[in-house]
């Protein structure tokens, strides 16, 4: 039975991307993409930056709002966890996480200005509703002691039964969505606030390649040490003095948010009384025009980039498992999976977009080559759990085909649709680097300052985000497979 819905299930996946593919826009429109391939890849030998003041300075920012927005995202984030079961919570925050932080950033660009205080609410708010929703469910899969345990009283149940069974994994999860944080407070350097992404995008724009690659290396090295330098011992300094650091907080200004909110996001016909006739114009012109592409534009890409990423996925986990290939080989692809991972799929759109051009190609192979490392990683992790018996085949594609694959492809398909809702957003938000998805079109009604239109595009993207989660819940449910957050499912949201 598992067999034929993960069969049936398999076919839609291929057959939407299949149909997905034919109708994306995948043109290279620049002019010799091979020379500056060639450029642009031979520019790590020779690493290098103009001024090293500016690039300590852009790794510190990077840091300490990364720091500030985890600590008090996590304190938000688990109190909201204790009511999660609240529909009306659950409601709230499926439409905060649903926005991505970029936009986050767009909208209080608009309110505070160009400052810290900018840059840390963005991270914090859509990282509030995603702990809130990751926290409650590792508390209820903690919630197993035996109901005489809990008492009349849910405080003192919750503080030294579930709390203390559940920490572990409570930490284990935080110190994963940190390394989000850096690389989240790293990309909002492309909308002007002076993190790494600032100096990254200016650098390429100018072609200082080497300098690219530097933040690059030096990136991967701040991800991939994170367990050493953020850790139980030193995560109390460290949030200290990122306060400490961070001073500016200011361009907070009441007067600005109200008119944000009473004025600028209200229709245009309705803020100047014009009828319901010019409402429904106003909102059947965006709709028809900007709705329906950007819908239909996110949609084919994020389908195509779920297919992409299963395939590259299916391909990748055997080079990091232990029943295919052997430690040298394993410890190389490992590495190799990390930097992929470990680069947000902003930066690797924006370097695609460079050698490509604009389309959806840039897009398609980011989200590709991030989800699909992420996906590898945790599948190699699955298998090397398995036990296989002692007489199985030592032919490494039918070892693949018949002996590890059906029993890990369940899973398989419950980590893709856990990536599913991820992918979604980040195609929304590629459209800021040109691509007509909805981000287009939201980048778009900032910069003519029509922040009604802006508001009306956010809401139809937080809703797509919060059916296609559904979806996917839907689809879990139905192949009754599930990650766990206890074990490797930390990765996935």
């Amino acid at each position: 039975m598992f067999v034929t819905k993960n069969l049936r299930v398999s076919f839609i996946i291929f057959i939407v991307g299949l149909i997905s593919f034919f109708i994306a826009d995948l043109s290279i429109s620049t002019v010799d993409t091979s020379l500056l391939v060639e450029e642009f890849f031979f520019s790590i030998i020779k690493l290098s930056f103009s001024n090293y003041s500016i690039l300590f300075e852009a790794f510190l920012n990077t840091i300490t709002i990364a720091i500030i927005s985890i600590f008090i995202s996590s304190i938000i984030g688990f109190f909201l966890a204790l009511f999660f079961s609240n529909m009306l919570v659950r409601i709230s925050l499926s439409f905060t996480r649903a926005i991505h932080e970029l936009f986050w950033a767009l909208i209080f660009l608009q309110i505070f200005g160009l400052n810290t205080l900018t840059a840390i609410l963005a991270i914090i708010i859509p990282y509030s509703a995603i702990l809130a929703k990751v926290y409650a469910e590792i508390l209820e899969e903690h919630d197993t002691f035996p109901d005489v345990l809990r008492g009349k009283s849910k405080v003192s149940y919750f503080i030294y039964t579930k709390i203390p069974d559940a920490f572990p994994h409570l930490i284990s999860y935080t110190l994963y969505r940190f390394e989000c944080a850096l690389r989240s407070t790293a990309i909002l350097g492309f909308v002007g606030i002076t993190t790494l992404g600032y100096y990254l995008s200016s650098s390429f724009m100018q072609g200082y390649y080497n300098e690219v690659w530097l933040m690059l290396i030096l990136f991967y090295i701040v991800i991939a040490s994170v367990k050493w330098w953020f850790n139980k011992y030193t995560f109390t300094p460290l949030t200290i003095a990122s306060f400490f650091y961070l001073d500016d907080f200011s361009g907070f200004n009441w007067d600005n948010l109200v008119r944000f909110v009473t004025s600028d996001i209200v229709p245009h016909p309705i803020r100047n009384d014009l009828g319901f006739d010019k409402t429904l114009a106003w909102f059947d012109n965006i709709f028809s025009n900007e709705i329906l592409p950007g819908v239909f534009n996110t949609i084919v890409l994020t389908q195509l980039s779920l297919f992409l990423t299963a395939l590259l996925a299916l391909v990748l986990f055997p080079l990091v498992s232990k029943k295919f290939f052997s430690k040298p080989t394993r410890l190389t692809s490992h590495i190799f999976l990390v930097i992929l991972r470990s680069t947000p799929e902003y930066i690797l759109a924006y370097i695609f977009l460079q050698l490509f051009g604009p389309s959806m190609l840039p897009a398609a192979l980011a989200l590709m080559l991030h989800n699909g490392s992420i996906i590898g990683h945790l599948m190699g992790n699955e298998t090397n759990l398995l036990s296989l018996r002692p007489d199985v085949t030592k032919k490494r594609n039918e070892k693949y085909f018949y002996e590890v694959l059906p029993r890990v492809y369940n899973q398989f398909l419950a980590f893709l649709f856990y990536r599913w809702e991820i992918i979604m957003r980040e195609s929304a938000i590629l459209g800021i680097l040109g691509i007509a998805t909805l981000g287009f079109f939201i980048d778009s009604a900032i910069a003519d300052f029509r922040l009604d239109k802006m508001f009306l595009l956010l809401l139809v993207t937080a809703l797509l985000n919060i059916i296609v989660d559904l979806i996917s819940k839907k689809a879990r449910e139905y192949l009754r497979a599930d990650a766990s957050f206890s074990s490797c499912g930390c990765s996935l949201k």
